[in-house]
């Protein structure tokens, strides 16, 4: 990917992680007193369920190694903003959609350079990949997720009423932005498209239905009321595929390792459609019972 593509692709996720800032206020950091036992168990699903599953999915189906990279840098990312908008949209728990996104945004800092280095071992010959140094890697994640999370969270304490004016264009805005980044792609690799489909379409569908299934499953397991089980089933579910898109192009230098991550930003807003349909006629349910 040439210099210009990769300087709209970091302000991409810029806006979006700045988007995310925005909405998050330090009760949402204090709110895993709140829900202790939710957000403990998001939060497993997440970041120990998810890469576990995501290596098994990438191992089990025939797909080439750069599919399998890009299957464990999705697994590795945290949810992003498309989660929370889904849980609010499905009636689910969005207080604790937020919670678990912020928390799992700072957790995966430390996380993803471990869990690429180990998926670059497992699916790639050794002499095909550069190690990411872990420091290194950690800081310029940190560059960008927390330092536009921080400005947003500043803007929202100190221009409050600026903050909540945006907060609903700027989301709506991400949403956008994630999808000119996914066409963005699509169009770049138009020739490559269709076979990129074949090659990565049932692998990424699998990771996304399964991990929201087994975050669900996981949720009843601990007895959560169905609204938290939503929540956390989509933040299992919902990865921010625009920062996993940025690992592949800007950590890795490998736009093959972005497909993956490219036709699961096409899906999971599909799935997720699926998702808001069943549990809003599910609550719609309840309440005229």
């Amino acid at each position: 990917m040439d210099q210009l593509s990769t300087i709209i692709l970091g302000a991409s996720l810029f806006i979006i992680m700045l988007g995310m800032g925005l909405s998050l206020v330090t009760d949402d950091f204090k709110r895993v007193l709140i829900y202790p036992k939710a957000v403990i168990v998001g939060l497993v699903s997440q970041l120990v369920l998810l890469p576990i599953i995501g290596f098994g999915v990438a191992s089990l189906f025939d797909v080439r190694p750069e599919i399998a990279v890009g299957i464990m840098i999705l697994a590795a990312c945290p949810g992003g903003p498309t989660s929370n908008l889904i849980a609010h949209l499905a009636k689910g728990n969005t207080a604790l959609s937020v919670t678990l996104t912020a928390f799992s945004s700072f957790i995966t800092i430390l996380t993803i350079p471990f869990i690429v280095n180990f998926a670059l071992e497992q699916f790639m010959d050794q002499s095909e990949f550069i190690k990411l140094d872990v420091i290194q890697t950690i800081l310029q994640v940190m560059v960008i997720i927390i330092i536009p999370i921080v400005v947003g969270m500043m803007i929202r304490k100190y221009k409050t009423a600026f903050a909540l004016k945006m907060e609903r264009p700027v989301r709506i805005a991400s949403g956008v932005v994630i999808m000119l980044v996914i066409v963005g792609l699509c169009v770049k690799e138009k020739d490559n498209m269709l076979p990129y489909l074949q090659e990565a379409g049932l692998v990424s569908l699998v990771l996304n239905v399964v991990t929201m299934f087994v975050g669900y499953r996981m949720a009843k397991l601990f007895s959560l009321n169905d609204k938290s089980a939503v929540s956390i089933s989509i933040e299992s579910g919902i990865q921010n595929g625009t920062l996993a898109i940025s690992i592949a192009v800007v950590l890795l230098n490998n736009t093959e390792f972005a497909i993956a991550p490219a036709v699961y930003g096409l899906l999971m807003f599909l799935t997720g459609g699926v998702v808001i349909y069943w549990s809003s006629r599910r609550f719609a349910k309840y309440k005229s019972d």
